[in-house]
């Protein structure tokens, strides 16, 4: 730069010492002038020493090019931000005023079409849980109440392929002790069922009772889950005639599972000589079933293969306790050719003298179990001649007899 700025000034110098020597030259001689000082200058510059100017013109043309768009983006933005700066709130105010306006305008429509939609949308989930086909019959001769369950329609997909696995269960309030299961229907949101199911219940005592019809959906490694339910009050309904009719699923809520005690069980087989032997050693914690908040507790162990019973065997009754201690061994004489396939069913009764025994709970260990059941079976096998030890959490008798009659994947 001073290099441009020393020839400009020898430019200068030269001019003026022309004018002095020169005079006046007339006015249509100016253009003249003017590009003759414009070469000399262009002249002068492309005579530069080279050690001086270390870089070609065309590199001095670029930088200079560079820096005057600098200055101008530069100019620009401080311009748009300045010019900008009061015309942004207008808009936001604007935009706002626009808004509020057109709220209050429409306010009253838009309420009406609130409350028209959230109905919609109601009705629409009322029908999603699909329908239930039942009947109901009172055999007045026997003092029975004979439930069917027919058919369901339009279920609601709880799996993740787009299905269920569907099953209904039939007790009775507020006495749930009796408990009845359809079988599981694999992957049909439609299916039929016609099973029937009766309670012994006399026609005096059946208006204070509500019969509940609940849809679950059957899942083997989990909880099962609800699909919808109906729930009759017997007081409503005239059994003086058989009834069958079909009725829409209600959401119904998971019912709490109920801690029913826990049962530690030893394992030990012996392949060479196909022994197996089951040790019912204690329970804890175990569900109040008498009245005085109390139990009867003993054990019924049953042995099945490819869904057929082959042996049963139970244990002692302790009188008056919820945590029992049994130490009962039972050994039987299992091939090692079926023991691959054999399912050990425990299940603890209450024992009643004048009625009929109460289920407390069950587990079941061996072909098709899962959780516990899978792994204590999987250690006794891989542990020949050891007893295997294991707490087993007991579950409710309706669950472990459906996971046991439904198909092994």
């Amino acid at each position: 730069m001073r290099l441009v700025s020393e020839a400009g000034g020898r430019l200068r110098r030269a001019a003026e010492e022309e004018e002095k020597e020169r005079p006046a030259a007339p006015s249509h001689h100016s253009n003249h002038q003017f590009s003759s000082m414009k070469s000399k200058f262009f002249n002068e510059l492309t005579h530069l020493p080279n050690h001086k100017l270390k870089m070609p013109m065309w590199a001095v043309g670029a930088i200079v090019f560079v820096v005057l768009a600098l200055v101008a983006s530069m100019g620009f933005c401080l311009y748009r931000k300045c010019c900008n700066k009061g015309k942004k709130p207008k808009k936001v105010r604007e935009r706002k005023g626009g808004r509020g306006r057109r709220k209050k305008d429409k306010e009253g429509e838009d309420g009406e079409d609130k409350k028209e939609g959230e109905d919609g949308k109601e009705d629409e989930e009322k029908e999603n849980f699909g329908k239930l086909e039942y009947s109901l019959d009172y055999n007045f001769n026997d003092n029975q109440l004979i439930v069917g369950i027919l058919q369901a329609q339009d279920l609601a997909a709880m799996d993740l392929g787009g299905t269920s696995d569907p099953y209904v269960k039939v007790y009775m309030l507020p006495d749930k002790k009796k408990k009845f299961e359809t079988k599981v229907q694999r992957k049909n949101l439609s299916p039929v069922f016609n099973e029937t199911f009766s309670f012994k219940i006399p026609y005096s005592e059946l208006g204070g009772q509500t019969l509940v019809l609940q849809v679950f959906d059957f899942d083997r490694f989990g909880k099962h889950d609800v699909i919808g339910e109906i729930k009759i009050p017997m007081n409503s309904i005239d059994l003086a005639q058989p009834i069958q009719e079909w009725k829409d699923l209600v959401g119904g809520e998971k019912e709490e599972q109920e801690k029913l005690g826990d049962i530690c069980i030893s394992l030990r087989y012996v392949p060479t000589a196909g022994k197996l032997t089951i040790n019912i050693m204690e329970a804890k914690n175990l569900k109040k079933m008498d009245v005085g908040g109390l139990s009867d507790p003993f054990v019924k162990v049953v042995l099945q293969h490819n869904g057929k019973r082959l042996k049963k065997k139970k244990t002692s009754v302790k009188q008056n306790t919820l945590n029992p201690y049994f130490n009962e061994s039972f050994s039987f004489e299992i091939p090692f050719s079926q023991i691959q396939k054999l399912q050990v069913v425990i299940t603890v009764y209450d024992y009643d003298k004048l009625g009929s025994n109460d289920a407390i709970g069950k587990c079941w260990m061996g072909y098709g179990a899962s959780g516990v059941g899978l792994r204590h079976w999987s250690d006794m096998l891989a542990n020949p001649r050891r007893p295997v030890a294991q707490w087993h959490t007991l579950q409710p008798e309706e669950e472990v007899d459906a996971a046991l009659k439904a198909p092994i994947r």
